[in-house]
Formats: C-alpha cells, structure tokens, sequence
C-alpha cells in the first residue's frame, strides 16, 4: 500500500548525540538525531527495494509547515538523494505535518485506498500554540475551522517512530501524548522507540522491524483444475470486516490457496462493487505432480539455463487467455468469498493480472444473481437464461419516483399537473395520479412547503382558466388545493380522491 514518511527537521533533530562509552562514542559524537532518522530510512527504503517493489513511497518533511520533497514514486534512489539535501527548519508542529500528510495522500489516491504513514520525529512534541499538547487540548473545539486531522479521512495506519534515548526526558514527557495520538488514528497504529544504546545500530533495528511488520506480502496458491502457480498479490490484502444489522464478522482474510471456479464474460461482470484490487505477480513454482501438471520425471533444458522467459507459467497462461477471450475468472478466496481475477491494461501496450475482491457472500453482483447457481454456459443456453438476473422481489427503486436534483425537474412536474387539469375530465385519472405522486414524494422527504405552494398554484390556476374550458377544471383543481392542506393526507398510505362531479359522469 502507499506509504508516506513525514520526516521531522525542527532545530531539535539536529542536536548531537553524547558519548554513551561504547566503542562507536566517538562515532556517535558526530551524529545527529537528523543523520539517524535519515539512516533508517534508507534501511526501510533497502527493505522495500528487495521485498516490495511496487510500493509507492512519498517523503515529506516538517517543522512549523510542511513541505513535499518526493511526490509518489517507486524510485527509491530518488528519495535517497533528495534525503542528501535537506536543511533544518524551526519548531516541531505534529498537526501540520498531519495535515500536509491528508493533503498528498487524498490528491492522489482519494479516500478508499489503505496507506502506511510512517512519522519520524525526536520524541519532543514541542512547545506553545503549535505543540502537541495544544492541539490534543483543543481537539474538540467546535469553534475550529480546521478540524485535527485524525482520525484519517482514509484507511490509514500511523507508525510514529521516536529517534531519542529511552531516558530522554523530553521523550518521556511527549509519550503519552503520542500514545494519545495513534489511539486516535486507530487500527494497527503504534509508537516505536529505538533500544538503547541510541546509534546506527539500534536504529536501523527499529526500522528493519517497522518493516517486517507493516509490509507482510501475501503469497499463495492459485488453482485452475490441475493447473496452479504459486503468486503473490501486491498490495497484500488487508483483513476484511464485515458489519450487518444484527453481528459484526472481522478478521477474515484470504486463504493461502486461491481457486478458479469458473469463467464469465467481462461484458457480465460489468463494474461491481469491490472490498480491494491487487495485482497478481507469478512466483517461482515447484515441478510436482499437484503443480502446473508436470510430472517429476520431466526434466528440460530451461531448468539448467535459468531463463525465466522460457520456464512454463499458469499465470502467464491464464493472462493470455483472458485477454483474448475477454473474459473474467470467479475464483473462491475463502468460505462465501469470491473475486474475479481478469486483464487489466494501464496503458495499450501493457497488460497485467488483477485480481478484485468482492464483499463476503454469494449474492453480492444482483445482476448476476446467487454465485451457486451458476453453471456451464451450454446448460444456461439450452434454458433460456441470460444476465442480468431479474429479482423475483419487485424492488422499491424500479418505481419511477421523481427527481428533483434540479429545479427544472422540480417545473416539469408541477407543469405536468397543469397540463393534465386544463383536459379535465377526459384526464380525471392520469391528474389524480400525477398529483397523489408528488404528493407521496414531498411527503416523504418532508417537503411539506411544496404542497402548499401546489395548493396555491391551483388556486391561482382556476382564476386565469379561459371561459370556453369544461368547468369541471376549477372544481377539480379546487378540490385538490384544500384536500392537500389537510394534515391526514400527509399520510403516504392516503390518496386524494377525485371529487365527484356530474360534468365528470357525463364526460364518462
């Protein structure tokens, strides 16, 4: 997932480390809190380079503003340049670095995608207005125009790392607080504080454990029949949680063995809602009797030159072939849990592997109907079926309710009354009907004020009619005006009945 490093450079950073009397004291004596912080990066960055390639990463730094040095990129030796030249500013704000965090992750992934945020400071959490303490005391502040930028407005997880000696006084006075702050952040967040002896070592520990923690990558086994390659799926996928009405089911996650169940148009699938997309990446697979359908005994020259282009691949197999047929692949991820894995092209000449994650359940695509009852395409022939799947319930949405975006589809209804009251009585039932429509739909909203400016607009109508119109016109508009300031007919189960009238009987 992407990750963005909020890197402090307040005055403080730069203090330089006492002699602690190990055997690196005069090393240490040259380093600053900054050189440390910097260090550990470039571990995590190493980290990243040999586990997880694919990782966006964005590098920020802070002090009383922000500023964005590295904008997402998967050029991690950029990122180690730019750290080369980057110059101490004045006093530590947490809540502007916080806030400069929200700003580049919602400009470029929006809400929806999860992202590490990875903020690197001393342990001091300042002093004055811009502090911490300040900001956590004024938290709930209705007055604020700005609100504190925690909890994130996306799925995020917050790892506050603090490059300070555990005996740091400053460090021990700011911890709470920024216990504090991950609690406010949520979900997995955590603060991690070198071990002593504060150097290069203890710190490039701490990250190496930052990293083995938040970036876990997924590899599994997908299954096709006898066919099958081990893969990996970046970015790994995140525990799913589940909320209904009445229970709350978390923690499920995909099973290590992915399979293909069977195969559908992409024209049917169409673009349903979906929990998460990762990309599927082929791993080295083992020649067994259960993998790739090769046998044992067969040996070729490919295993002794090493080329990878030329060794059998599943993936690859099924890649071509989803691209040619333009079809999607329904695979099973866990009890009731499906996706669909399909060619997903970024730009004309490439082409990946992707695989989306749908909600828990077999009914979650209604166009698709119940997943366990579909089958081969012959027998859905041979049937009549086709997608989509009618519902044998009528649903509340198929009712052609109005629709008042804009004022003009506002106009047009209550223009359309008009037209039907100007041929009455011919246009008795399609007038009542139109009426008792609105009627519902106001009430349902509580827009009780357009009723009664619809009473007025009948009144007002029955004035300006011409003499030569059937006068059942100003009776029926009239009836309506006082039947729709009574109070039961707010009632959605009520209709406004046509008052009876001898012009309506001889018209019938």
């Amino acid at each position: 997932m992407p990750t963005v490093i909020a890197l402090d450079v307040s005055l403080s950073m730069r203090r330089v480390l006492l002699s602690n009397g190990m055997n690196d004291s005069l090393q240490n004596e040259q380093l600053t809190r900054h050189n440390l912080a910097v260090h550990g990066i470039n571990a995590l960055l190493h980290y990243l380079q040999v586990n997880s390639k694919l990782e966006f990463v964005s590098l920020i730094v802070f002090s009383s503003l922000y500023e964005v040095i590295c904008p997402f990129t998967r050029d991690y030796d950029s990122i180690r340049a730019k750290l080369q030249t980057i110059e101490e500013q004045d006093k530590t704000c947490i809540e502007s670095a916080l806030r400069g965090v929200n700003n580049v992750i919602m400009a470029e992934w929006g809400n929806t995608t999860a992202c590490q945020v990875i903020l690197i400071t001393d342990g001091n959490p300042g002093i004055g207005p811009m502090s911490l303490a300040h900001s956590l005391s004024t938290l709930n502040n209705i007055l604020d125009v700005s609100p504190f930028p925690l909890p994130f407005p996306y799925p995020g997880k917050l790892s506050v790392v603090c490059i300070a000696p555990q005996q740091d006084a400053a460090l021990q006075r700011g911890l709470p607080l920024y216990q504090r702050l991950v609690d406010l952040a949520g979900g997995d967040s955590i603060i991690i504080v070198p071990e002593s002896p504060l150097g290069k070592y203890s710190v490039t520990a701490c990250f190496q454990k930052l990293a083995e923690t938040n970036y876990v990558s997924f590899q599994g086994y997908l299954k096709c029949g006898h066919l099958g390659s081990r893969i990996s799926l970046s970015p790994a996928p995140m525990p799913y949680t589940k909320k209904t009405d009445f229970e709350l089911v978390s923690g499920l996650v995909i099973s290590n063995t992915i399979e293909i169940c069977g195969f559908i148009s992409v024209g049917d699938v169409g673009s349903p809602s979906a929990i998460s997309r990762h990309l599927v990446l082929p791993l080295p697979t083992e020649k067994t009797a259960s993998m790739q359908g090769i046998s044992l005994e067969e040996e070729s020259d490919t295993d002794e030159t090493g080329d990878e282009g030329k060794i059998p691949s599943f993936c690859v197999l099924l890649h071509g072939a989803l691209k040619v047929e333009n079809m999607a692949a329904l695979c099973l991820l866990n009890n009731d849990w499906y996706g669909f894995i399909y060619s997903w092209a970024d730009t004309k000449k490439k082409s990946n592997l992707m695989l989306t994650v749908l909600e828990q359940g077999c009914d979650v695509i209604p166009w698709l109907g119940t997943f366990s009852n579909l089958g081969p395409t012959d027998t859905a022939e041979a049937a009549g079926a086709s997608f989509p799947v009618r519902p044998t319930e009528k649903r509340s949405y198929t009712q052609n309710s109005p629709s008042w975006i804009r004022q003009v589809g506002l106009q047009s209804d209550i223009q359309k009354i008009l037209r039907h009251a100007r041929k009455l009585p011919e246009k008795t039932q399609n007038f009542y009907k139109e009426v008792n429509r609105l009627r519902r739909a106001a009430a349902s909203i509580g827009f009780v004020e357009l009723l009664e400016g619809l009473a007025c607009i009948l009144e007002r109508e029955c004035t300006l009619l011409p003499p030569n119109l059937n006068p059942d016109c100003t009776i029926q508009m009239g009836h309506v005006a006082s039947m729709i300031r009574k109070p039961e007919y707010l009632e959605l189960r009520y209709n406004i009945p046509p008052a009876r009238t001898k012009f309506q009987h001889g018209g019938s």
